[in-house]
């Protein structure tokens, strides 16, 4: 797809630096804005046991985290907003507000946990995500994020023995059982597709914090393979990947 509506490429001084982990969707609502805007940024990988350089820019292990002179932001929408304010950084308020859609919310909560089971034990399995190159941030992240039907009190109850052997089994459980769980997930896309307004932007009235919110979740279902897109959704998917610069994880799915 050949994107012909990007705005003028901006490229500030001194670059804004931006702390993400690659999964994880509300780092991919900043990476979105800026890409969107036609930013160019500094993208900087954090390990997902490291302590250390979040709580010393902002006092907590939290991520995104936007660096950019003597500002350092964290909370992804509040960063969103404050690049869409900024004139330096090409037109202000070029993304339209939230129109509360309680259907895509609804969506969303209807897909929470088949969308843990499917996704998380692929995260750390391909070995190829940055915040996963170790296995103290594979660790990490199985440690803080718990399987259905584990609560998180629950999950945090268990050894880290027995938490890495539910990944493990989450992943070679038998094939009907995780095929089942697909083909729900594609009866799901299915319903989101005739939810969305356009292959260009969710909502009516053009780009919005509907689609940061929408694409930056949807990313991560690239990751599982067998997923089948209706043509709508997909060509959505693939207008923002690269409207947005953000790689989908096609090459990548298990």
């Amino acid at each position: 797809m050949a994107i012909t509506d990007k705005p003028e490429r901006v490229i500030p001084e001194t670059l804004p630096v931006i702390y993400v982990y690659d999964h994880c969707p509300f780092c991919v609502r900043v990476r979105m804005a800026l890409g969107l805007k036609n930013v160019k940024h500094a993208l900087h990988f954090m390990a997902n046991d490291d302590i250390t350089t979040p709580t010393g820019l902002v006092g907590k292990k939290i991520a995104p985290i936007m660096q950019w002179d003597s500002l350092v932001m964290a909370e992804s929408l509040d960063i969103v907003q404050h690049l869409d304010q900024d004139p330096r950084l090409g037109p202000t308020h070029s993304i339209a507000p939230f129109t509360g859609r309680q259907d895509l919310k609804i969506w969303q909560n209807e897909v929470q946990n088949l969308l843990r089971n499917l996704q998380r034990p692929r995260y750390v399995a391909t070995g190829l995500l940055p915040e996963f190159q170790q296995l103290d941030g594979r660790h990490a992240y199985i440690r803080n994020h718990a399987l259905p039907p584990y609560s998180s009190e629950e999950w945090k109850a268990l050894s880290l023995t027995e938490q890495v052997r539910k990944y493990e089994e989450c992943l070679s459980r038998p094939q009907h059982q995780i095929k089942a769980e697909i083909d729900e997930l594609n009866r799901q896309l299915v319903v989101l597709n005739n939810l969305i307004h356009s292959t260009q932007h969710c909502s009516e009235g053009g780009i919005s914090y509907d689609d940061i919110d929408l694409f930056a979740r949807l990313r991560s279902i690239t990751i599982i393979k067998g997923v089948e897109w209706p043509e709508n959704l997909r060509s959505y998917m693939n207008y923002f990947s690269e409207r947005a610069d953000i790689p989908l994880y096609d090459q990548m799915a298990l």
